[in-house]
């Protein structure tokens, strides 16, 4: 509807928005720390519990922190995590399901038997499972989310391989006698590169909620690091008192997620012109 209000195509729309509100959550966890105002950390409990001013143009927190250096070293959290889970998952994910997918019989059954065991649990619940185990720290989260989300990578990974396996050009590539490990990197995995980019950007948004959800129950990055999750939990006391406290990290998230899926059809509609408007 805001796309046929500004008079662009939908794909179009939707990929300028969700790639410019993507490349500013980078940006701004690049150059973060000469954005920030102030130290994040810094306690000030003369000023706790500010509204909006010109001193602090986002208010403080109970410990009189700067609201706004905190998001901004929360979007640098955010942003760290998300890209190396989806890198990691990703990646084992790829080799897993390339694996199943084009070796078939006993190599599929068993790969495929261990990832339907994962595909068993939430996502969220398998994360939570797996931070009992590594601790709550941020490469804790990154293993345990990306063990998390693996599961669907190799899914998807595996029925495109299938597909693609019974190609003609994979047949003449055994017939020229390519070993399978030759045919699989030189054939057969560059035509998996499509599934697997829209599939990366649709995680990268799921893993940021997640990263949230966690740091929200106290699982996630600890304190006192910021990030978006563990600003929520910590404001939850205050949401009468100081509302801007829990409204400002939950917004990011939002407008986050927001970008991250309109940037998730454009790249699905732009590899699949059929879905195209």
């Amino acid at each position: 509807m805001i796309a046929r209000a500004l008079g662009l195509p939908r794909l179009r729309f939707n990929g300028l928005f969700g790639g410019a509100m993507v490349a500013l959550l980078v940006l701004v966890a690049i150059i973060g720390p000469w954005l920030a105002p102030y130290d994040p950390l810094k306690l000030d409990l003369m000023a706790r519990l500010q509204a909006p001013s010109a001193m602090h143009v986002l208010g403080t927190d109970e410990f009189g922190r700067d609201i706004l250096s905190r998001l901004i070293y929360g979007a640098r959290t955010s942003a760290w995590i998300a890209f190396s889970t989806v890198a990691f998952a990703i990646v084992l994910g790829v080799v897993f399901g390339v694996l199943a997918g084009f070796l078939r019989g006993w190599t599929d059954r068993i790969l495929m038997m261990f990832n339907d065991a994962f595909l068993a649990f939430p996502g969220l619940l398998l994360a939570l499972g797996f931070m009992a185990v590594f601790g709550a720290s941020r490469n804790g989260i990154i293993v345990a989310l990306g063990l998390a989300y693996m599961p669907v990578v190799v899914r998807v990974v595996r029925g495109t391989v299938m597909s693609i396996r019974e190609r003609e050009f994979v047949e003449a590539s055994r017939v020229m006698g390519n070993s399978e490990i030759v045919t699989m990197m030189r054939h057969v995995l560059p035509n998996c590169i499509a599934p697997i980019t829209v599939l990366a950007t649709t995680m990268f948004g799921w893993i940021i909620l997640s990263e949230s959800a966690l740091s929200f129950l106290g699982l996630g990055v600890p304190p006192p690091a910021p990030s978006w999750g563990n600003m929520l939990s910590t404001a939850r006391p205050y949401i009468s008192q100081a509302p801007h406290l829990i409204i400002l990290p939950g917004l990011c998230i939002s407008v986050t997620l927001l970008a991250v899926n309109m940037l998730g059809d454009a790249v699905r509609d732009w590899l699949d012109p059929k879905m195209q408007d």
